[in-house]
């Protein structure tokens, strides 16, 4: 299969913006930031002088008759170069730590905040797998950036100039030009091969992000696989992820030994060079021994951070590649924002109001059509219909994670765009038909309605919603974690867990979508007078399959195709003998012949 790759080679002007969106961070701590590059300076200082002090040393050796005694001043100054070109660099690294690691957890976090700012659109397109991965290795490129390119790109670039200022001002200009050249040539070709390779890292991240999440996708589904014994069809789909990453991988590592080869191969021949003009200097008596010492000692020390800043060039490119998709999240716009200064809702009595709602997920597929009717406070209203009518449109709209295409949601007569999101969803409760849970104790998935709620007020809940008995049989009880997704939980008791999350919420709207539809028929009973009893005095919308949970609502909508075909009470609409009155007969069918398999 051939590669491909997800675009070109990044530009410039997006690294240069990837570098300028980190330097806020940086200066929440100037006085770190300016310590650090103080000590950067002085480490440099040191180390480029380390050879001065050899040569020093080697020249004054080289008098035996001259010398009365070792050259103690420069072995200890010798010594103390050596030391302290290690000891400011490591007190940099030390003053400049909490600078890094405070970045990498402010981006994380806002990175974390804007994805939940993000529409339900979003969500529902994303692939989690990849998210993560792309999260996680942005993360590590952005403490690479700041580490490696503050302190060793800067720091290597302060090195040689000191080196070619020095050789410029004690030798023929020949030195400093060879050393230019040699510099100028390796940089050169290190930016070259380095934007081919990035093709390939870039190819690399795809795959991976791309068989991560065919993994997490295929495990989160665990018993749908076993069901369909489709284990090994699930491993092909990830292995061809894994063979695209595999050949990159490969050209990635094979580049890789192409560029270290010209790279080495590059700095032999100027260190090659400087040393034949030394040793032709020392020939003809305008150097000493100790300034060919002095020289290679420079190659020598040039060579390591000159070998380095090709590593560290690459690695900040490839760095910028991770970081590329994490910080594409944060450029994704919110679908559904506040507005500036947006109020909370001021919620007084509680009428919900669907003013002639147009909405559709796409302009090809509308899904409402001038939806119009009124919740009145403290009153329930049941919406019914067949699969794909738009009931479940109808809470989404309301908890505003989309806009609608026409027309107003209104509650106590406020256009819910016109106030905040917060304060919106503070105000109302849902019990969803699919529950998902965290996976962690039963407790914190109930407080989780209320998380500064009490011990108490959490259990008096779970005995509200009928579930504290089936917690207490529970070795861990309250303790019990239930598992990814609450997937250790039946259907019921996870329903019944969000029952007793939303009561614990206390909010003056419910909606109730399905709530009950993963019940027995017994427990179910017990719920509804649970939930008639919650719902007295609140304003509730249901949203039912089965009608005979809602034949107390105080109005009934009948949806078809996106449109209310049908209102009214329960025997009102029996007496319309249309849409509603045939669903009912049909589910009274349904519900005698499964009496009749149970006797």
């Amino acid at each position: 299969m051939r590669i491909t790759h997800s675009g070109p080679p990044p530009k410039n002007r997006n690294d240069w913006k990837t570098i300028r969106a980190l330097l806020p961070y940086l200066w929440e701590f100037k006085g770190r930031v300016a310590a650090a590059m103080a000590l950067l300076v002085a480490a440099k200082v040191a180390n480029v002088w380390v050879p001065l002090a050899l040569k020093d040393i080697v020249d004054a050796l080289n008098r035996p008759k001259d010398l009365l005694m070792l050259p103690v001043a420069f072995l200890i100054a010798y010594g103390l170069t050596r030391f302290f070109s290690t000891f400011f660099g490591e007190l940099r690294d030390m003053v400049f730590a909490r600078v890094t690691q405070r970045a990498i957890r402010r981006v994380a976090l806002k990175v974390f905040n804007h994805l939940h700012a993000l529409s339900l659109r979003f969500h529902l397109e994303r692939q989690t797998g990849g998210v993560s991965r792309d999260i996680e290795r942005g993360s590590r490129g952005i403490q690479f950036l700041l580490n490696f390119m503050l302190f060793n790109i800067l720091p290597t670039l302060v090195e040689i100039g000191l080196v070619a200022g020095i050789l410029y001002a004690k030798y023929d200009i020949s030195f400093t030009l060879v050393t230019l050249a040699t510099l100028v040539l390796y940089v050169a070709f290190t930016l070259g091969i380095t934007e081919w390779r990035m093709i390939f890292r870039r190819t690399m991240n795809d795959m991976d992000s791309k068989a991560n999440t065919r993994a997490i996708d295929s495990l989160i589904n665990f018993e749908t696989v076993k069901y369909f014994g489709n284990e090994g069809y699930e491993a092909r789909r990830y292995d061809e992820h894994l063979q695209n990453w595999e050949k990159a991988a490969v050209k990635n590592q094979v580049s890789l030994n192409a560029l270290n080869s010209g790279q080495s191969l590059i700095i032999a021949v100027g260190v090659t060079l400087l040393m034949t003009l030394a040793a032709d200097g020392v020939v003809k008596g305008t150097m000493t021994l100790g300034d060919l010492v002095l020289v290679n000692a420079f190659m020598l020390q040039l060579y390591s951070p000159l070998h380095f800043l090709g590593f560290v060039y690459r690695e900040i490119r490839h760095a910028l590649a991770d970081m590329e998709k994490m910080f594409g999240l944060l450029e994704q716009p919110a679908e559904v924002p506040d507005k500036p200064g947006a109020p909370d809702l001021a919620v007084t009595a509680g009428e919900v109001r669907f003013d002639h709602v147009d909405f559709g997920y796409d302009a090809k597929r509308q899904i409402l059509h001038g939806v119009d009717f009124a919740i009145p406070a403290g009153r329930k209203v049941a919406v019914v219909g067949a699969s794909g009518a738009g009931k479940s449109t109808l809470s989404r709209l309301l908890f505003r994670f989309y806009d609608a295409g026409g027309g107003r949601v209104l509650i106590d007569g406020q256009d819910i765009r016109d106030v905040s999101q917060h304060s919106l969803r503070a105000a109302i409760g849902i019990v969803p038909q699919d529950t998902v849970l965290f996976n962690d104790s039963i407790f914190y998935n109930i407080a989780y309605g209320r998380p500064g709620a009490s011990r108490e007020e959490v259990i008096e809940a779970a005995k509200a919603a009928h579930i504290h008995g089936f917690i207490e049989s529970l070795p861990d009880g309250y303790h019990t974690v239930v598992g990814e997704r609450g997937l250790k939980l039946s259907g019921g008791e996870k329903q019944r867990v969000a029952i007793a999350r939303t009561l614990l919420k206390n909010p003056p709207i419910l909606v109730f979508d399905e709530a009950t539809s993963a019940l027995d028929t017994r427990t179910e009973k017990a719920i509804q007078e649970e939930l008639a009893r919650i719902a007295a005095g609140r304003t509730t919308l249901v949203i039912a399959h089965r009608l005979s949970t809602i034949v107390d609502a105080d109005q009934i909508l009948v949806m078809d195709h996106g449109r209310v075909a049908e209102r009214g009470s329960h025997r009102e609409l029996l007496e319309q003998d249309g849409l509603y009155a045939h669903m009912w007969a049909l589910q009274q069918q349904e519900e005698a012949a499964e009496q009749k398999q149970v006797a």
